[in-house]
């Protein structure tokens, strides 16, 4: 007894084809749990939420550029200074509220005594908040 249809094939050939039922019905399935679990996603909870009138934000201190070059000058915002004017300026702006950071570049081939002064001068008069400032891009480049 064989299975099959009535007609009589010679030899039985591989089937080239990919039954599609089974992937369409895990689709649908998919399709069904999505719709039903995307609500759940997006529920948000109503809160009456109490009305208070708060102080306004902190002003974000105003920022220095100190400046040294391999010869040891000293440039304030791009403009050339003494040591003294330094820390006078220094002083100055100490008293300011709130008081300023200071940003800090200096040259590779800085002497780190001159750094050193420098950040000593600034906290000595009361600034505490220093940054260096570095070039990222030659961070892979150094011999």
């Amino acid at each position: 007894m064989a299975f099959g249809g009535f007609e009589k094939k010679p030899a039985q050939a591989p089937m080239a084809e990919i039954n599609m039922t089974p992937l369409i019905d895990v689709m649908l399935v998919l399709l069904v749990i999505f719709i039903i679990t995307a609500p759940l996603f997006t529920h948000a909870i109503r809160l009456e939420l109490p009305r208070v009138a708060a102080a306004p934000a902190p002003q974000t201190p105003r920022m220095i550029t100190l400046s040294l070059d391999a010869a040891n000058r000293i440039y304030w915002d791009g403009t050339a200074i003494t040591a003294e004017q330094m820390r006078t300026d220094f002083a100055a702006a100490a008293r300011s509220d709130p008081p300023p950071e200071i940003q800090l570049r200096a040259e590779r081939s800085t002497r780190y005594e001159v750094i050193a002064q420098v950040m000593g001068a600034a906290q000595q008069a009361g600034l505490a908040r220093i940054g260096f400032v570095t070039d990222p891009s030659a961070a892979g480049n150094a011999h």
